[in-house]
């Protein structure tokens, strides 16, 4: 048989029994349309990560008490470290660090704010340094940030994030307005555009204020500063001034020559490094799930196919006797099960992107289906069809032609 015969055979056998043909596909619509969602919102959520939650520039570096903690004997042993204090960043911002262009400090704690009647229990109120701004390169949709003048002075200003104003000013500009922290007034003079808001973090409930107010009014015994330090050449200067950062550090705090370091070190490469282990895991656990149903779809698809083996004895015996070959036989069934399974490898795509971009639509999730998921899927589809259809194939092409041509 050519091509163009077997092709045609093999469909005019799978529209015989259209209904049994869907209901065969279940499983592997099922696991494709789960594979291509997870897959989806997955790739969404990588590049979401890399372009809005990893706000680090590529030669700035953060030095914090704790860092990456990976496991609880890493977090057992960073909460032993001693708080970055304001004595260790005055001496680091006071010219020791030559491979430094910059260095900022900020602190944070979730406080209510108030403005007029209105109240906001859980906003991220963090102190920052007046360089914090240009160093993060935030933007402003209206107002500025605060001066070096007005942190030194202590003054009481304060920048708001977006959803802050739309909470608490929904039909107001609110420059010059003054709100309440924690019972202290506050003029804002600086508004942040909207970012987005995604897997729990949002930069548009924060609140930035100058650091020295924070310290005064609500810094806590023991809350560890956080140092933002931006490398003097760039990219290429960055290992440069990490190490000159961690020597400084270990010689200020007197750490012996084989101890580990007594603070933590943040840059965009570990953080991106960090994410892909943990959704890199997700991934994982989520595909094992996923492939349970795609092997079911296999397995039903093969013993359906089996039962048609039985059904079409007669009709196979016939074939061989008019002088069809074993590999005609074994590729017509090998076909008919890859066409079944990749259909439903195309329906489990369909479904799948659907599901992915109603989780975007619904959850705020970002969702991101690309011609290489979509191939993947119906491909893989396709390849587990293949190997449900072998067993059945062999079968057929093996049967003895003058007792398949008795079969009834």
């Amino acid at each position: 048989m050519n091509p163009t015969e077997l092709l045609r055979a093999s469909l005019r056998a799978i529209r015989a029994h259209t209904l049994r043909s869907f209901l065969t596909l279940l499983g592997v619509i099922i696991g494709v349309a789960t594979i291509v969602a997870v897959v989806g919102v997955i790739s969404g959520l990588n590049t979401y990560v890399k372009e809005k939650i990893i706000v680090l520039a590529p030669d700035v570096f953060v030095v914090q008490k704790f860092g990456i903690i990976r496991s609880q004997k890493e977090f057992l042993e960073a909460i032993k470290r001693p708080p970055i204090t304001w004595s260790e960043y005055e001496r680091l911002s006071s010219g020791l660090l030559k491979e430094a262009s910059q260095i900022s400090a900020a602190a944070s704690s979730t406080m209510p704010i108030n403005y007029g009647d209105k109240r906001l229990p859980d906003i991220r109120v963090g102190g920052t340094t007046a360089n914090f701004g240009s160093l993060f390169s935030l933007e402003l949709e209206s107002g500025r940030y605060f001066s070096e003048s007005e942190n030194d002075a202590s003054l009481a200003v304060a920048v708001i994030g977006a959803d802050t104003k739309d909470e608490l000013f929904p039909q107001l500009d609110p420059l010059g307005r003054i709100l309440l922290i924690r019972g202290l007034p506050f003029r804002i003079i600086g508004v942040m555009p909207k970012q987005g808001r995604s897997i729990g973090f949002s930069q548009d409930g924060r609140i930035y204020i100058p650091l020295q107010v924070y310290r005064k009014n609500f810094m806590v015994a023991n809350q560890s500063l956080e140092l933002h330090i931006k490398a003097r050449n760039g990219v290429d200067g960055l290992d440069a001034s990490m190490d000159e950062v961690r020597a400084m550090f270990r010689a200020m705090r007197h750490t012996g020559f084989r101890s580990p370091d007594p603070f933590g070190l943040l840059t965009q490469d570990s953080l991106q490094q960090l994410w892909r282990t943990i959704s890199s895991a997700a991934f994982l656990l989520l595909m094992l799930i996923s492939s349970v149903s795609l092997g079911v779809g296999g397995i039903v698809i093969m013993n359906i196919m089996l039962v048609s083996v039985v059904e079409r004895t007669q009709e196979i015996g016939v074939r061989m006797a008019l002088g069809a070959r074993k590999r005609d036989i074994r590729r017509q069934f090998l076909l008919e099960a890859a066409l079944l399974s990749a259909a439903g490898g195309v329906m489990g795509v369909l479904v799948g992107s659907a599901g992915a971009y109603i989780i975007r639509a619904l959850a705020n999730f970002p969702a991101q289906i690309t011609p290489g998921i979509v191939l993947t899927g119906i491909l893989l589809a396709t390849l587990v069809g293949l190997a449900a259809g072998f067993l059945p194939a062999y079968r057929a092409s093996n049967l003895v032609v003058i007792d398949a041509i008795r079969a009834e």
